[in-house]
């Protein structure tokens, strides 16, 4: 299966740059590769000069902000994601699930609409191949005071 226009090519016309995958903070790994899977690390929203997107969405952020910022912690995913498959995002058959937490209060409830960031960005990338399954869910707090952290299963070819 290959793709008519490729998941590079679609970034290039998005005006997307992939940056170089950052390094865990802490005692695991970005990636861990099982058979054909792909799973990922937590990724959160860092802007390209580095800082993060930080604060509650719907207190400190309006959900247009916090669905940026799922953008960003999309494009901190297909960082490791392309990492691992040494440069090659063709070789993603298909995003196969999502896990989105939105760091917000008790009565915020548009956690789909903020991880629709992620989830938009994925299938303009991919397209019928970046569809998934997904959850998105409130968080009390997220380290450093994310404002979104973002996981992906992926399915890759062999």
């Amino acid at each position: 299966m290959l793709y008519t226009v490729t998941p590079d090519a679609k970034l290039k016309e998005m005006g997307v740059e992939i940056p170089k995958a950052s390094a865990p903070v802490a005692n695991y790994v970005n990636v861990v590769r099982t058979g054909n899977l792909i799973y990922t690390s937590g990724k959160g929203p860092n802007r390209v000069d580095g800082s993060l997107v930080t604060g509650k969405v719907g207190k400190d952020l309006t959900v247009e902000q916090g669905y940026e910022a799922a953008k960003l912690c999309a494009i901190q995913l297909l960082a490791v994601i392309k990492d691992e498959l040494h440069g090659d995002l063709s070789k993603v058959k298909r995003v196969v699930k999502v896990l989105g937490m939105v760091n917000c209060d008790t009565d915020f409830t548009s956690q789909p609409e903020v991880i629709n960031g992620c989830s938009d960005f994925l299938v303009k990338v991919f397209g019928d191949r970046g569809k998934h399954a997904r959850s998105a869910v409130g968080m009390g707090s997220l380290p450093r005071n994310i404002a979104v952290e973002i996981e992906l299963i992926v399915e890759v070819e062999d």
